[in-house]
Parts: structure tokens; C-alpha cells; sequence
């Protein structure tokens, strides 16, 4: 299915270039995604908003594990396939997820493969999914685990995934061919 938008195609401008080296470096492995490309319809927007421009991808005080999970949970109960699938790919096993448990965060209700920090991250992500709060149970249970910059950085984390997949789902982005689909 195409995208209801056309990504940005080559030769880019040079405010396209620009965001997509700092949205993809060159040295990634892979071509500039199409996610990239559509957000580069907006390159003023794009720049300031993308999560490898504000540092909640890549520079954020959370454990990478942690974040990973946080992502991978939020995409799938928005039914981000797209994004989903490239997590899956290129970052969950690179910070300790193995594809089992992430196939598992896309299944729907939580099971026994979730116990202790998995059960409260994946609990989190849901609750903010759902109702865009957090119980005070949850509430009382992270604090425990997190300083108060890290609370801020894990609710704008599940936020801004969820906005992203509100994007991609609207847009209706085709899956990148080598991304990761949905188990099941």
C-alpha cells in the first residue's frame, strides 16, 4: 500500500541532506528511511521534533534496554508496525532484547514472559497508552527505580513513540523490506 504522502526523493536539497545525516548518519548501513523522508517534508519541524534530534533515542539517561522496550511496547499497541519492525531490527538485540520477548511485546496482554523491571516498564507503557497517565501503584514503583529526570524522560519517551506512530499510521507508511513484521 503507498503512503498517503510522498516521501522526499533524491537529489535532496540541501536542508533535506542536512536532516537526514543528522536523522540517518551515512555510516548507518542503511538508505535514509521512509520515515525519515516523510518527516523531511517539514525539514524546520522535523529538526527540532525527531528523537535523534532531542536526544530521547540516543543520548537519554534511561538504560538503553529500558528504552527499548518502552518503544517497542508503545509502537505495537498503536499498531506501529512500521516503526515497530525497525526497532526490532536494528536496535532491541543491540541493547539486550532477544526477538522472542520483543515478538511478545506485540502480542497484546501481558503474560508470564513479563516479571519485576520488564512487567513495570511494560505496565508503564500501557497505562500511558491507555489513558496517558500512570496508576500511583505504577507511579510508587518507578520512583523506586528512577531518579525525577528519568520519570520525565520515560513519560516524553512513550509520548513522543506514540505521537510517531499516530504519524505513521495516519500516513500509512509502508513497511522499509527488511524491517521486522509483526509475529503472528
Amino acid at each position: 500500500m503507498p503512503s498517503r504522502l510522498h516521501p522526499v526523493e533524491p537529489p535532496y536539497s540541501d536542508a533535506v541532506k542536512r536532516l537526514l545525516t543528522k536523522l540517518m548518519p551515512p555510516d548507518s548501513g542503511y538508505e535514509p528511511l521512509l520515515l525519515f523522508r516523510i518527516l523531511a517534508l517539514n525539514t524546520d519541524l522535523a529538526s527540532r521534533a525527531h528523537p535523534m534530534a532531542s536526544g530521547l533515542l540516543v543520548k537519554g539517561s534511561l538504560p538503553a534496554r529500558d528504552r527499548e522496550l518502552l518503544i517497542s511496547r508503545t509502537t505495537a499497541r498503536a499498531g506501529a508496525e512500521y516503526e515497530w519492525g525497525v526497532h526490532a531490527v536494528v536496535f532491541a538485540e543491540a541493547v539486550g532484547l532477544d526477538r522472542d520477548l520483543v515478538d511478545k511485546l506485540a502480542l497484546g496482554p501481558l503474560d508470564a514472559a513479563f516479571d519485576g523491571p520488564d512487567l513495570l516498564l511494560v505496565t508503564a507503557a500501557d497505562e500511558l497508552h491507555d489513558r496517558a497517565t500512570l496508576s500511583d501503584e505504577t507511579w510508587s514503583s518507578l520512583r523506586v527505580r528512577y531518579d525525577d529526570a528519568q520519570l520525565i524522560e520515560l513519560i516524553l519517551l512513550v509520548g513522543w513513540y506514540r505521537t510517531l506512530s499516530t504519524l505513521i499510521n495516519a500516513v500509512e507508511l509502508p513497511l522499509e523490506a527488511w524491517a521486522a513484521r509483526f509475529p503472528g
